[in-house]
């Protein structure tokens, strides 16, 4: 299946991304693409270069678009659509595990403030 997907090119700690047209199998870091659609450049406050014509001709053949690829031509306004979040997803703890784990630090806590009290032998009284 070919996807269309942004590709870092740059140095180190000036990344810049080529927008190419690649096999979904393909690394991401592995270089290899059939045809570069455009580029971006995050740190030149977002210049890019988009053929669009290229774009909606694969598009129009079947070919998919990553999420930040989507997004990012909703926004030059070449493609419609609603953005996508494409930011991971947060676990978030089940209410039985939370309360359980509740539970558990209470009781150690608990344990911990109690000082060990050694009682000490009870004495007859005598009268």
């Amino acid at each position: 299946m070919l996807i269309i997907r942004l590709q870092r090119v740059g140095r180190v700690h000036e990344p810049t991304f080529r927008i190419v047209l690649t096999d979904s199998k393909n690394s991401t870091k592995s270089g290899r693409y059939l045809e570069v659609l455009g580029s971006y450049d995050a740190r030149a406050k977002g210049i890019c270069t988009v053929d669009a014509e290229k774009v909606k001709h694969w598009i129009s053949k079947g070919v998919q678009l990553s999420g930040t690829v989507k997004n990012f031509l909703i926004e030059q306004k070449i493609i419609t659509g609603k953005k996508i979040n494409v930011l991971p997803k947060k676990t978030v703890p089940k209410k039985e595990e939370v309360k359980e784990e509740a539970k558990l630090a209470e009781k150690a806590e608990v344990k911990a403030e109690e000082p060990k009290v050694e009682e000490a032998p009870k004495e007859e009284v005598t009268q």
